[in-house]
């Protein structure tokens, strides 16, 4: 068995050789009070040593045995200790390995002073007025003592131990300025006692989590008491992961030890391991009043906190004290770091409004269940809700949000206009001063001048700024932050939402247009999606193109033409009936669908002879792409019929549409007849 000689005085120590010893190794621990054996009780190592040791004495240790390794665990500002561990081992030829505690965090504070030791922090004190807490143990009490002169300004708080308590009276403290506690202190007894014995002062040491530091600086800022700091001494070591990789210990597998009990590793028997809990948090509008009490609690017993710089900054101070925190938002980096560094059992990663609502925590939830799925160490996934942009924007409106067609436009385009045209309230993120521009200059080219903006900027914020307005008055708009809008058509009501636009309300001029009883038979045999991606090859005046964009909303169109009198239509109808989903392509099929987006439909309302080539293009980028085109003339459908006899088709269909529409001649309606036109639709 592997014997290791371990000094200890941190609570570090205390968790190593509770470590080292649940893998079997024994530990001999040594401490330099009675306490110190108290605290090292708890840890089950095997033997205790107590009694502080000059340099010879730790060099007649460390050369009595042969230890597996010889580990400095002592507190950082121990330094004389330290330096008779390293030099004591040099001497018996043996190397140390210092363990490192934790690091903190360096506040910026005017109200906090830092220096570098006891005696610098004395001096700064004994240039002041008012009492003084005295946080640092009874060790360095009597520079205090010697450089202060008033002595009736200190109160100083110590371990509760004979040898500390005789120290204090022999300085000439009286029982009244002794405190003796055993920590750790919670920032309200801390609070309690400065507030107690009226303290303008606070010494404390810059330690770890286990030291409270966090707590005692918190305590003070409430208390209206200035601090002293003194700063932690550098130093060169291990972490404590680095140290348990040299007796091949992880802390996943000591997770597994701590789970299973001697006996039944005997009997081959085994207990199924706690996971460690990744909590994905939506933390609101980013204030500490929109953050639900669930998201609350799993902050506050997370050790390892995620997310974007300005997310980690809107928690409450008391949320983040003594926490590891990485700044990312890139889902792949942050499992990442959360595999390679496995001591922390609770994670939480933060998210922005509500995970549900246009979250990362999606994506994220999604590659933690792969990776459980990969290992058999796996996590715990925790989804917790939280307030989401759209539902506090309606709140601050006074309005409802049941009825409103949620959407984003921050890092993503989507067919605002056409959901506006069919819904009267539209919500939707954006990505700034940028997006708010460009809508309300998209609402003034769709002739939708008459749509009421609500714009929420920074909410929940101390910059929060809600505004009412028309196109005209955001179209400038240059309020950088995160910007929500609520848009509000009164007409969309008055919108239909089945095809079959009239012949009339389109612009035609000169230009060629599939009639509109011929366009509604022909879109019903295209079968559109509201996600569809649709070409309109020839497509003339625009109206098929057009009312394939009010179709699929949710998809996009790209109307094909040749002509630039009939671009130039096609853009007027796409601002008088359409929506932004509509893109109008100058070109000649085939060559102008080289660099566009994989169809799922086509239309084709003239192929200028390169019928087969055009389907051959398409064929291309996406085999199942449903066709539908329009023959007027016997030779197309000739060249149509010689395409179905030499592929091979699953759905294929040929419709002659025979249209005849009443005239007013005179005192008679006569039924005028239209060109016949054959519908063919065509699927591989």
């Amino acid at each position: 068995m592997q014997q290791i000689l371990l000094f200890s005085g941190t609570s570090e120590g205390r968790q190593l050789a509770e470590i080292l010893s649940r893998h079997d190794i024994e530990v001999t621990v040594c401490v330099a009070t009675e306490y110190g054996q108290e605290v090292m009780d708890e840890s089950g190592a095997a033997k205790i040593r107590i009694g502080r040791m000059n340099q010879a004495e730790m060099e007649a240790l460390i050369g009595a045995a042969d230890w597996a390794e010889v580990i400095d665990a002592t507190h950082p500002y121990a330094r004389e200790v330290t330096e008779n561990i390293k030099n004591a081992c040099k001497n018996q030829n043996r190397e140390v390995l210092r363990l490192l505690r934790g690091s903190c965090k360096q506040l910026e504070d005017s109200n906090i002073h830092y220096v570098d030791s006891a005696k610098e922090a004395a001096a700064y004190l004994n240039e002041t007025e008012g009492n003084i807490f005295l946080t640092t143990g009874s060790k360095e009490l009597p520079i205090y003592m010697e450089q202060i002169q008033d002595k009736t300004r200190i109160f100083a708080r110590i371990l509760p131990g004979t040898e500390e308590l005789e120290k204090c009276h022999g300085l000439g403290l009286k029982g009244r300025q002794i405190i003796c506690m055993q920590g750790p202190f919670s920032e309200e007894l801390n609070y309690v006692m400065m507030k107690e014995v009226k303290a303008d002062w606070l010494v404390t040491k810059e330690t770890s989590k286990a030291g409270g530091y966090q707590e005692k600086l918190c305590a003070a800022a409430r208390a209206g008491t200035r601090a002293i700091v003194i700063k932690r001494p550098e130093e060169s070591g291990y972490s404590m992961e680095e140290i348990l990789k040299r007796f091949q210990i992880s802390i996943e597998n000591d997770r597994w030890e701590r789970e299973n009990h001697k006996e039944k590793r005997a009997e081959g028997a085994k207990v199924k391991l706690n996971k460690p809990q990744i909590s994905l948090i939506g933390i609101g509008m980013g204030n500490p009043e929109t953050l639900t009490i669930e998201a609350y609690e799993c902050i506050k017993e997370a050790e390892l906190l995620v997310g974007a710089k300005r997310m980690l900054e809107s928690l409450p101070e008391e949320l983040r004290r003594e926490k590891t925190e990485f700044v990312c938002y890139n889902a792949p980096e942050i499992i990442s770091y959360i595999q390679n560094h496995p001591q922390y059992e609770k994670t939480a990663i933060l998210f922005s409004g509500d995970v549900g609502f246009y979250s990362g925590a999606g994506e994220m939830a999604e590659q933690l269940k792969n990776l459980n799925l990969q290992n058999e160490f796996s996590y715990q996934i925790k989804i917790v809700c939280g307030i989401s942009s759209v539902v506090y924007f309606a709140s601050r409106l006074g309005i409802s949000w049941k009825d409103m067609r949620l959407m984003s436009l921050h890092g993503r385009k989507q067919n605002v206009i056409g959901a506006l045209r069919q819904q009267e309230k539209v919500f939707t993120l954006t990505s700034g001063a940028e997006s708010v521009r460009n809508l309300s200059r998209e609402l003034i080219q769709h002739n939708m001048e008459d749509v009421r903006i609500c714009l929420g900027r920074q909410l929940g914020s101390r910059e929060e700024e809600i505004q009412e307005g028309t196109a005209a008055e955001f179209k400038d708009y240059k309020e950088e932050g995160l910007c929500v809008l609520i848009l509000v058509n009164e007409k969309a009501a008055e919108a239909f939402i089945t095809h079959g636009i009239p012949d009339e309300a389109f612009l035609r001029d000169k230009v060629p247009m599939t009639k509109e009883e011929v366009r509604s038979i022909s879109l019903s045999k295209l079968q559109l999606r509201k996600d569809s991606v649709v070409y309109d090859i020839g497509a003339g005046t625009g109206s098929i193109s057009v009312e394939c964009a009010k179709a699929a909303a949710d998809g996009s169109v790209y109307a094909v033409e040749k002509k630039p009198e009939a671009c130039k239509l096609i853009e007027k109808n796409k601002y008088k009936l359409a929506g932004s989903n509509l893109y109008v392509i100058r070109g000649e099929a085939p060559a102008a669908l080289a660099d566009l987006p994989i169809p799922t439909h086509v239309f084709i309302g003239g192929s200028g002879g390169k019928l087969e080539e055009i389907l051959n293009t398409l064929w291309e980028k996406n085999p199942k792409v449903r066709v539908v085109l329009n023959a007027i003339s016997l030779e197309t459908v000739t060249e149509v019929i010689n395409l179905i006899k030499k592929y091979e088709f699953s759905y294929k269909e040929i419709v002659l549409v025979n249209v005849s529409k009443a005239k007013e001649v005179g005192n008679y309606q006569m039924m005028m007849g239209q060109n016949p036109v054959y519908v063919v639709t065509l699927q591989q």
